[in-house]
């Protein structure tokens, strides 16, 4: 009502209840309400959560405050005076596509300007044709923030009455053979290559260790003990571990007990630093800004074009379209609108949908960008709009989207009820190649985070930059020596990296660090020297236009010791290095000639090299 006023618009209510019935028919409201109490915590917290999945095709959802995806079709609507607009001519041009995309436009009523909204995804995507089909509400909580996630659900449900999801890790065929082989070789004795596969299929799929699932928590009700279901352990028997999950794996229970699925992500936690860096709230971000929207074809709003490292887009660090392979696909489809970005990232997630698919069909001009199919809702959509029966439609979905058509082939009738109905045959070859396909709601969920950060790294650079280094250098991907003295050390770098044939995952984890510390200096900005009185323990500080590295980003120098550098030097000013030793014990002989290599003492003199005798 807040959004639409008293007086519901027909589509809107309409929608509401066809759902509604559904989920409390089927028993699962009580689901929809726990998760709004932790997506309501978390934002009480100050901190945004992305859903994931197919929880966005549900408007209950929305209307719940459980995902900020609106599943409605495009349409706008007045926050002053209620006025909705869902069935103009100009409204429909824009059916199956994103509400925000539509041109600028005013109220008739009270001349204000009017909001855009709607994604026009199918609910059916999320609960099934019939409403029967078990919701999966997963949630992509901050990463600083997960922790604390967790612990409030034991304030929901009392405590001892949630537990971590256990998982199984099995042995893999080609382990499976080594200790086979070994087995065997250690003993002196000689066995055929049959009786090897015999026994090594034998090991394959045993169980070889047990862990903890990232983010899943099993709630018990609160009548009955875990012990009715399940047996619980530390992960991997680590009796050490302050931790309990279960004992067996959860799709043994799934039918008897309520999984939660609250993972970590870097996107919330970064909308956050970059909120308290700005004093923006990322809410309001049009997620039509042109300059921001520019970036995905060109670089030219950063103040470089067509750089030879780095390609003609301004993509670099963006989440989503990051990677090389996803610049590679702009550059082939050069989105103008947040509809097609929606479809670039169901491309990128799904299986056998980009190369070899959708690739090949945009670029010999077979079909354009928005024909082709990105997410698993565009078929279902797609056929209903064609004339296919709408259960039919759904059918073909399903199958496509769990890779069963690719295996398997099309039911009896399918494929003649498409080409009956004038389904293209390139269509139809697509659909038959794909492995999996991504919700769309997922895919915009994943948007809208990555649209806001591209946003910041816009009109708000520098903390942009000090929020994704800081990321970085959380995980040890950023390293001083390597990224603070200028652009010619850094290219030096990229160039050793892409030049080493035996390059580890380390290597090519650092390389994109490297990538944007080099747009960094493109862009004009550089870095301030680490200071022993200035420096923060962990954040990248902004200071005279530049950026103050943490200590942290000294590789090998970790937080524990960075702290301590924080500590040591409240209220004092040192005459030596050695005084700096003295004063934080927690910093090694190594982290001070680490600290020292980096210039991190400036003038200090020390005295450990000078001899009185």
């Amino acid at each position: 009502h807040e959004i639409y006023g008293e007086e519901l618009p027909e589509i809107v209510s309409a929608r509401l209840e066809r759902e509604l019935n559904s989920i409390i028919s089927n028993g699962y409201a009580v689901m929809y309400i726990i998760a709004q109490k932790l997506v309501w915590k978390s934002n009480e917290d100050g901190y945004l959560v992305g859903s994931r999945g197919s929880v966005g095709s549900s408007f209950v959802a929305t209307m719940a405050g459980i995902t900020e995806v609106n599943p409605l079709s495009p349409h706008y609507y007045c926050e002053s005076c209620h006025y909705s607009e869902f069935d103009s001519p100009r409204v429909k041009e824009y059916v199956g596509r994103a509400g925000c995309d539509m041109p600028d436009a005013v109220c008739p009523n009270c001349g204000k300007p009017l909001k855009k909204a709607g994604f026009d995804i199918p609910f059916e995507t999320f609960l099934g044709f019939k409403g029967n089909k078990e919701p999966d509400i997963d949630l992509n909580f901050s990463g600083d923030y997960q922790s604390k996630a967790h612990k409030y659900t034991e304030v929901i449900f009392g405590a001892g009455q949630t537990f971590r999801a256990g998982t199984i890790g099995t042995l893999a065929d080609k382990t499976a053979f080594g200790y086979v082989k070994n087995y065997y070789e250690e003993r002196g004795q000689h066995k055929r290559n049959c009786e090897i596969d015999r026994i090594v299929e034998g090991c394959t799929g045993i169980r070889r260790t047990t862990g903890q699932h990232p983010g899943g928590l099993v709630v018990v009700p609160d009548d009955m003990d875990v012990e009715d279901f399940t047996a619980v352990q530390h992960p991997a028997d680590d009796a050490e571990s302050d931790t309990i999950t279960t004992h067996f794996e959860y799709h043994c229970m799934e039918d008897n007990l309520l999984k939660l699925d609250m993972l970590g992500h870097d996107d919330p936690t970064m909308i956050r630093m970059l909120e308290d860096l700005t004093g923006v709230n990322a809410r309001t971000i049009p997620l039509d800004d042109p300059d921001t929207m520019s970036i995905f074809t060109s670089s030219r709003v950063l103040g470089f074009e067509n750089d030879e490292l780095l390609g003609p887009t301004g993509a670099v660090a963006i989440p989503e379209f990051n990677t090389r392979f996803t610049r590679q696909m702009l550059v082939d489809t050069q989105p103008k609108d947040f509809n097609t970005l929606v479809r670039l990232s169901g491309f990128s997630h799904g299986t056998d949908v980009w190369m070899g698919n959708a690739r090949e069909l945009i670029l010999s001009g077979t079909a354009s960008v928005l024909e082709t199919v990105g997410c698993r809702d565009d078929i279902m959509l797609y056929l209903i709009s064609k004339g296919l029966d709408p259960k039919m439609s759904f059918k073909i979905m399903e199958a496509v989207r769990k890779g069963k058509v690719k295996k398997g082939g099309f039911q009896d009738g399918w494929e003649d009820a498409m080409r009956a109905h004038e389904v293209p045959d390139w269509y139809i070859d697509s659909l038959a190649k794909i492995g999996y396909l991504f919700p769309k709601a997922h895919a915009v969920a994943y948007v809208m985070m990555a649209f806001r950060i591209a946003w910041f790294k816009v009109h708000h650079p520098l903390a942009f930059y000090s929020a994704y280094f800081y990321r970085r250098s959380q995980k040890g991907g950023f390293d001083a020596v390597l990224m603070t003295h200028g652009k010619d050390a850094v290219v030096a770098n990229i160039d050793a990296i892409e030049n080493n044939e035996n390059a580890t995952d380390k290597d090519e984890d650092l390389l994109t660090t490297l990538e944007v510390a080099y747009e960094y200096y493109i862009r004009g900005f550089e870095f301030l020297p680490i200071s022993i009185y200035d420096s923060h323990a962990t954040k990248f500080i902004i200071k005279d236009g530049k950026l103050l590295p943490p200590f942290v980003a000294i590789s090998g120098l970790g937080e524990n010791a960075a702290w301590d550098l924080m500590r040591g030097r409240e209220g004092k000013t040192f005459l030596s290095v050695e005084e700096v030793a003295a004063a934080c014990p927690k910093v090694s002989k190594t982290h001070i000639q680490m600290l020292r290599e980096a210039g991190a003492f400036g003038d200090l003199p020390d005295t450990s090299q000078v001899s009185f005798f």
